[in-house]
């Protein structure tokens, strides 16, 4: 709901694509301080707590949020520097929500377990949109913005009930730089976890932008208005489900590798199309399927980490993965944004798709062990998965 509600204000208020770029900016970039920091903190302390700590944060920064738009003192420069302490607060969590998982299920059910995790989270790409067009038609932002804030205080409750064995506790001093700068060690020299975070770089670079411009793909070039932004972002959000719950499935069929490769290819073809629309229904239809294949992508990059990632340095490493998505994603989109400026979303986002093709191809004629490495299933399970 916030996205869509903060991303229509933007739109209207300010008419430029390329705020949506600066916002995406402020909200991704606090990962390169967050995320190294987080995934040493989660390896230490109890990751249920942190994810309490942080959403209670992110709570309050919703809050002035919510705030400042209903009495109308909300400016695009105030949203920045709150989507900053945001993004700082859930990069910091995010790795502890991750390396949670493996904790919780049998090594055979990490792929499953995080495409469910990808499911509810996408989720709220389908509800959250529908509730901010029904709430946009009837409010504004600034209401969409404080159930946003109830939505964290929710998940500090929810979190309480949240039970796994205990991990042996860590009794000396921390050392953030030597602690990440070990983890990066451990994480590039397993090509199991090195290829999966150069990879989903790669991703966030070259595809995932698409995301921040659907503002200025509903509103400037298809002219559907708040209602199509919700539209756009919530058939995103069907397709990410959709594949969340049937891929799990077509892996343990095939295989890991199959799924993300197929993926890869999918997504370069949805983009095209999506690049392509001039009705707002065939851009809806092509973004179902664009979220299926992006969910599967990440899915798949995701879980090679999850499976050989050690599981002394898991949240470090997976902190890593994390950081790549958030240091090319904001990158991208706001490079992205200042072409979509003078060029157009739709020939940006043909671009887009033409580049991730070109990538794709090469990987695979030339660097064939990429996909050897993210495929390998690794020696010692008990070790890597078990603390």
């Amino acid at each position: 709901m916030q996205t869509v509600a903060l991303g229509v204000y933007l739109t209207e208020t300010t008419h430029d694509a390329l705020w949506l770029g600066l916002l995406t900016v402020c909200a991704w970039t606090p990962a390169l301080i967050g995320a190294p920091l987080g995934g040493v903190i989660a390896d230490r302390v109890v990751r249920q707590r942190w994810i309490q700590a942080n959403n209670l944060v992110m709570a309050l920064t919703a809050s002035a949020l919510a705030t400042a738009a209903l009495t109308h003192h909300l400016s695009p420069q105030l949203a920045c520097y709150l989507a900053i302490i945001e993004g700082l607060c859930g990069s910091a969590s995010w790795a502890a929500w991750q390396s949670l998982l493996p904790d919780l299920v049998d090594r055979d059910e990490v792929f499953a377990a995080v495409s469910l995790s990808s499911a509810q989270f996408n989720l709220g790409r389908i509800i959250g949109p529908l509730l901010a067009g029904v709430t946009l038609a009837f409010t504004s932002p600034g209401v969409c913005f404080a159930i946003n804030a109830a939505s964290f205080v929710f998940v500090v409750v929810m979190f309480s009930f949240v039970r796994c064995a205990p991990r042996p506790k860590i009794t000396t001093s921390i050392r953030i730089w030597f602690e990440t700068k070990h983890g990066a060690k451990r994480a590039w020299s397993v090509k199991g976890c090195r290829y999966p975070i150069i990879g989903i770089g790669t991703v966030a670079l070259i595809a995932s932008p698409f995301i921040a411009l659907v503002p200025a793909m509903a509103i400037q070039t298809l002219h559907s208005g708040r209602t199509g932004v919700a539209w756009l972002v919530a058939a995103q959000g069907v397709g990410a489900v959709i594949g969340a719950l049937t891929l799990p499935a077509v892996a343990r069929r095939t295989s890991r590798i199959a799924v993300l490769r197929g993926s890869l290819a999918t997504m370069a073809l949805a983009l095209a199309l999506y690049g392509f629309s001039e009705t707002l229904a065939f851009a809806v239809a092509s973004l179902v399927l664009l979220g299926g294949a992006y969910v599967g992508t990440l899915t798949g990059l995701n879980t090679a980490v999850q499976l050989h990632a050690p599981a002394s340095e898991r949240s470090r490493i997976l902190s890593l993965y994390t950081l790549s998505l958030s240091i090319f994603y904001p990158l991208g989109a706001l490079v992205q944004a200042a072409f979509a400026r003078s060029w157009g979303v739709r020939p940006v986002t043909v671009s887009d798709a033409i580049l991730l093709a070109l990538v794709l191809g090469i990987v695979t004629l030339w660097r064939p062990e990429f996909w050897r490495e993210i495929a390998a299933t690794p020696n010692e399970p008990v070790v890597l998965l078990a603390d």
